[in-house]
C-alpha cells in the first residue's frame, strides 16, 4: 500500500516548524531579556545594556583585554581591578547588586555575605550549579562531584567523605613529606652545580608547585606517581588552554559538536586523559583484592558494592578521577604560589613563621600531623593568602525556581554570581586595612576575622563546600614548613605582579623567586 502525502501538507508542516522555532528564538533573544530587565528595574536593579544575542560579552572581553596589559605594584593586593575589571567598573556605576548578560543568560551580581550564605547553604535544590560551557565541563567530567545534582550528588558525597576524614589525611602526610623532599633534593642538586654552596638559586615557584602538587595528589589519592599521572596532568593543562578560548564566547547549543580544529583537539585530549585514568584504574583492579584505602580504592569498592546507595559506575569513577586530579593540584599549587609571594614581600612574617617552625618542629625534623596544630601563625598566613588570592574569583548558582532572597525576587533561570574577590577585599567587612596583608586579623579564628562570620568563602560554604579543604590546608602547611626550614625567600627582580583569572587565579607571568639556603 502506497501512502501519498500532498506536497502542500509537507510545506505547511515545514512552515509551522519554522514559525515555532522563530517564536522560540524571539522569546529567548528579545522578549525574555526585555521582561527580565524591566522586572529587575522595578526592584531598583540595573546594569549594562543588553545587546541583541551577545549580551555584554563584547564589553567583558574588551575590558578584560585592557586590564591584562597592566602590571600592578607588587606591594598592592588590590587585584579586583585586574582579575574582574568589568565587575569593578559596573559596581562603580550601578552599585554592588547589578544585572548583566552572558549572551542571553541573565546574571545578577550579589556581594552581600548574608545573601551569599543563604544561596550557597540552600539544601532544597532552589539553587543549583550554573550552566557552564560543555568544553569546560570536559576538564572534570559531567558525572563528577562538581556537577552532579540531587540524589546523585548525595550518593557521591557519601561515598567520598571517608577518603577525606582527618585520620586518613594524617596518614597522607607521609606522602606529602616524601614528595616535597624529592623536590627539595632536585633543588639541592641544582644548587650544587653553582660555584658555592651558599649561592642563591632562581626558581619559578608556580611551575614547581604545580608539579609538586600533581605528584602529591597522584600518589596520595590514586596510588600512582607523577610519572604515571603525567599524561592526565598534561592533557588537563592543554584542555584548560583550549577551554580558555570558550569562557567569554557566546554559547549556541549544538556548536559543541561542530568538527572544528580546536574541538578535534579537545576531543583528542579528552580521550587521551580518560585512557590514562583507565590504565591507573585497571592496574588497581588487577593488582589488589581489597583495592586499597585511598580515594581510588574507596571508589572501586563502591563500584563493586551491591547496594545502589553506595554504588558507582566506572564512568563516574573516571569523572571523579578527573575532578580530583584537576582540583587536587590546581587549588593547592595556587595557594602555595600566592602564600610564597606574600612571604617574599613581607620578610617580617617569613621570619615569624620560621621561628615558629623551629620552635615547634625543629630545624631538620620532618613535620607530621601533630606539628601542624601548633603552627598558629602559619594557619593565619594561609587564611590571609586565601582571602587576598583565593582559588577562584567568583562562585555562581542558578535559580531552579522563582525565589525570594532577602529583598530580591530572583526569576527561575537567573544565574547569581558571588564575586569573592570583591567580598574578600570589602572594607565594610574587613576594615580599613582590607587591601593590606595582615594575618593577625585571623588571630581569633575565621568567624571573628570580619564583621560577618561568613565573609571568607574561599572554599565556599554549605553542603557543597569543598570536600578537600582539609587536604589542601595540610598539604600547604607541609610544603611551606619544609621550604622555610631550608631557605630564605625573596622575589626575583623579574617578577611582574599580574594575577589573572584562568579558571583559577594565577600569576600571568609566573612567580620567579630567589632561594637563599639557610646556614
Amino acid at each position: 500500500m502506497e501512502i501519498i502525502i500532498p506536497i502542500n501538507h509537507i510545506l505547511a508542516l515545514l512552515v509551522l516548524i519554522l514559525a515555532l522555532k522563530t517564536y522560540d528564538a524571539f522569546m529567548i533573544i528579545v522578549w525574555q531579556p526585555f521582561v527580565l530587565t524591566r522586572r529587575f528595574k522595578k526592584q531598583g536593579i540595573s546594569g549594562p545594556k543588553y545587546r541583541l544575542l551577545y549580551g555584554n560579552i563584547g564589553e567583558i572581553k574588551k575590558i578584560k583585554r585592557e586590564a591584562q596589559l597592566s602590571i600592578l605594584d607588587p606591594s598592592s593586593n588590590d587585584v579586583f581591578s585586574r582579575v574582574l575589571p568589568h565587575y569593578q567598573q559596573w559596581i562603580s556605576i550601578y552599585g554592588e547588586t547589578f544585572l548583566y548578560w552572558s549572551g542571553t543568560e541573565p546574571r545578577i551580581c550579589i556581594s552581600d555575605p548574608e545573601l551569599a550564605k543563604q544561596i550557597l547553604s540552600s539544601k532544597l535544590g532552589f539553587f543549583v550549579k550554573s550552566q557552564i560551557r560543555p568544553e569546560v565541563i570536559k576538564l572534570v567530567g559531567l558525572k563528577g562531584l562538581v556537577f552532579v545534582e540531587g540524589t546523585d550528588w548525595v550518593r557521591h558525597r557519601r561515598i567520598l567523605n571517608p577518603a577525606f576524614s582527618m585520620d586518613r589525611l594524617k596518614n597522607m602526610t607521609n606522602v606529602m613529606v616524601a614528595c616535597t623532599l624529592k623536590m627539595l633534593e632536585e633543588w639541592k642538586e641544582e644548587r650544587s652545580k653553582e660555584e658555592t654552596e651558599q649561592s642563591k638559586i632562581r626558581k619559578d615557584m608556580n611551575r614547581d608547585f604545580q608539579r609538586l602538587t600533581a605528584d602529591i595528589i597522584a600518589t596520595a589519592a590514586f596510588g600512582s606517581s607523577y610519572v604515571e599521572g603525567v599524561e592526565v596532568f598534561r592533557s588537563q593543562l592543554e584542555l584548560k588552554k583550549c577551554c580558555k578560548n570558550f569562557l567569554t564566547d557566546m554559547f549556541i547549543p549544538g556548536t559543541q559538536y561542530l568538527p572544528t580544529p580546536l574541538r578535534f583537539r579537545i576531543w583528542k585530549l579528552e580521550r587521551k586523559m580518560d585512557n590514562s585514568i583507565k590504565r591507573i584504574v585497571s592496574s588497581r583492579l588487577q593488582s589488589e583484592s581489597d583495592y586499597g584505602d585511598d580515594l581510588l580504592g574507596i571508589m572501586l569498592k563502591a563500584y563493586k558494592a551491591e547496594e545502589n546507595k553506595r554504588k558507582m559506575s566506572i564512568e563516574e569513577i573516571i569523572h571523579e578521577c578527573r575532578t580530583f586530579f584537576f582540583a587536587g593540584h590546581e587549588t593547592t599549587s595556587n595557594l602555595l604560589t600566592w602564600s610564597t609571594m606574600l612571604l617574599c614581600l613581607h620578610q617580617d612574617w617569613q621570619e615569624k613563621l620560621r621561628e615558629e617552625i623551629f620552635k615547634e618542629c625543629g630545624k631538620e625534623k620532618t613535620p607530621d600531623s601533630e606539628t601542624f596544630s601548633k603552627l598558629k601563625l602559619m594557619n593565619m598566613v594561609i587564611m590571609e593568602s586565601l582571602r587576598l588570592y583565593g582559588p577562584v574569583s567568583a562562585l555562581s548558582r542558578e535559580a531552579s525556581t522563582n525565589i525570594k532572597i532577602g529583598n530580591l525576587d530572583i526569576p527561575k533561570g537567573t544565574t547569581v554570581v558571588i564575586p569573592l574577590l570583591k567580598m574578600h577585599s570589602d572594607k565594610t567587612l574587613w576594615g580599613s586595612d582590607a587591601e593590606k596583608f595582615n594575618p593577625m586579623r585571623f588571630e581569633n579564628g575565621v568567624s571573628k576575622a570580619a564583621s560577618h562570620p561568613n565573609a571568607l568563602l574561599a572554599f565556599s560554604v554549605g553542603p557543597r563546600a569543598c570536600i578537600g579543604q582539609n587536604f589542601v590546608m595540610i598539604e600547604a602547611k607541609t610544603v611551606l614548613t619544609m621550604i622555610l626550614q631550608r631557605f630564605r625567600l625573596r622575589l626575583s627582580s623579574e617578577y611582574k605582579h599580574s594575577p589573572m583569572d584562568n579558571l583559577t587565579i594565577q600569576p600571568q607571568y609566573g612567580l620567579p623567586v630567589m632561594l637563599q639556603p639557610l646556614k
